[in-house]
């Protein structure tokens, strides 16, 4: 197409975009039009603010002053990037792809699928987390109360200070496990003043705590089969092991390994 200044007013005006009508730039909206008006296109104009009635694409970067409304329909954003603060009124979605938030503050969100990588700092929640089916996957969890219907566990769960059974029941505030070797011994019969004892460490373990332990060598001893076994501490980390012989004849329990956990409770 040749330029404007080659060509006559008469013949090159229909190529001049003006507003629609006979009107000046003013405040009502209005579209632009060729100079004959044929060809009436989708921007519209004026003096506070331009709209576009049909498809409005932005190939650079685009800033907008205050806000962006879509008031009816959809607003479908490739990539937006906002440096402030940006409300959304009623609500917010991305029907395909991803939405990458790096703050959200929301008194309500609803959210079918959510994929956080990392969360560098800490995540509050004012009242509960609820996972109505699926699996709920964490891997550190530090809570002050936690009230949980059905656990699974296929990991490894820590558990900081206390685990309490029931709404009112006991608390378990300490439990501490340890193994010890066992050296093969005899047993004396229940009638002999002989008793088969010993001590091993149980790190953890305090005066007061239940004992619960074993020894992996009991099923080969030898002799006499009615053999009882308690485990109770006698100092902080010590516990001992005491072997007696119900029995009315002696027997023999080969070495083996000593399986004990220490628990502690309270009310």
């Amino acid at each position: 197409m040749a330029t404007l200044g080659t060509q006559s007013i008469s013949t090159s005006y229909t190529q001049v975009l003006k507003t629609f009508g006979s009107n000046i730039v003013d405040g009502t909206l209005r579209a632009i039009s060729s100079g004959d008006e044929a060809g009436v296109s989708a921007l519209q104009i004026c003096t506070t603010g331009a709209k576009s009635t049909g498809t409005f694409a932005v190939d650079g970067a685009s800033t907008f002053g205050s806000h962006l409304t879509a008031s009816t329909g959809t607003a479908t954003i490739g990539t937006l990037f906002v440096s402030g603060q940006a409300t959304f009124g009623t609500g917010f979605t991305a029907s395909t792809g991803t939405a990458t938030i790096g703050a959200l503050s929301a008194s309500t969100a609803t959210i079918s699928t959510a994929t956080i990588p990392l969360q560098l700092g800490p995540v509050t929640f004012g009242t509960n987390v609820t996972m109505s089916t699926g699996t709920a996957t964490i891997g550190t969890e530090s809570v002050g109360l936690s009230t949980i219907g059905t656990l699974s566990v296929t990991g490894t769960a820590t558990v900081g200070s206390a685990i309490r059974i029931g709404a009112t029941g006991p608390t378990i505030t300490k439990v501490s496990y340890a193994t010890a070797s066992f050296g093969s011994v005899a047993v004396a019969a229940h009638n002999a003043a002989d008793t088969t004892n010993g001590t091993f460490l149980l790190t953890g373990a305090e005066l007061g705590d239940i004992v619960i332990g074993s020894i992996n060598s009991l099923g080969s001893t030898t002799g006499t089969t009615q053999i009882v076994t308690s485990f109770f501490p006698v100092a902080s980390n010590v516990v001992r092991y005491v072997v007696n012989s119900k029995g009315s004849t002696a027997g023999t329990i080969p070495a083996g390994t000593i399986f004990a956990t220490a628990m502690r409770f309270t009310t």
